[in-house]
This record gives C-alpha cells, sequence and structure tokens, in this order.
C-alpha cells in the first residue's frame, strides 16, 4: 500500500527571505508591527503582499476614554441640575457654574489628546 500522505508545507521548513536595515529602522518596523497587534515576520509579509495593515486600538487609551467619558457625564449631569433649579445647586453662584463649563472644556481636550493617540500613533512624542 502506498503512502499517500503528502508531504505538507510550512513556513518554517520555506526558504526565509533576509532584510538588512539599520538599528533604528528595525525599532521601527517592530513598533509598527507591535502596534497592528503582529509579530514582525507577519508585519513584513503581510505589507510585501499589499496587504493593508489595520492596527490593534489600544486597549489602556480606550479604558482612558471611557474614563473621561463618565467625567463628562458627571459634570453634564451637574450642570442640569443647576440648569433646572434643583434645591441641591441653590447655592451654586456663577463662579461654580464657570468653574464647572471649565473642567468640561479641559476635559474634552484631554479626551481629544486620547483619541488622538489613537487614530495618529505617529504623533507620540
Amino acid at each position: 500500500m502506498m503512502n499517500d500522505k503528502k508531504e505538507r508545507i510550512t513556513r518554517k521548513s520555506s526558504t526565509p527571505i533576509k532584510v538588512y536595515c539599520l538599528p533604528e529602522e528595525k525599532e521601527q518596523i517592530e513598533a509598527q508591527a507591535k502596534r497592528a497587534g503582529m509579530s514582525a515576520a507577519r508585519y513584513l509579509r503581510e505589507v510585501g503582499q499589499g496587504y493593508h495593515i489595520s492596527g490593534v486600538v489600544d486597549y489602556e487609551q480606550v479604558r482612558e476614554l471611557a474614563r473621561i467619558n463618565g467625567d463628562l457625564g458627571r459634570l453634564g449631569g451637574l450642570l442640569k441640575l443647576w440648569l433646572t433649579d434643583d434645591v441641591r445647586t441653590a447655592q451654586f453662584g456663577q463662579s461654580t457654574i464657570l468653574a464647572v463649563l471649565g473642567r468640561i472644556e479641559a476635559t474634552q481636550e484631554e479626551m481629544g489628546k486620547v483619541m488622538t493617540k489613537i487614530v495618529m500613533p505617529r504623533s507620540e512624542p
């Protein structure tokens, strides 16, 4: 009886392609691969074959956005109470409301910076 098993070809059993690059280039490739959630080899293989690389969103930054969003919600709720003349906010003066509005603006700016880091990771210092 003949052995019908075909020899399986795998990447590890194939000939590698060597790419010479400077240490800075290697670091950049590895950073891009990590940002995309891939090994450097897979990243280079897919880029070399013309695939579009879509990065993996940094979950720590997403958690930060959720925290900031919660802050905005609480500040907005406080402002809403004041606008509805709630007795709990009767002691709020104009300076308190202006401080809340200032904090909302600062929080929105903070949220914008985190969004920029997610969308354009290369803009990081």
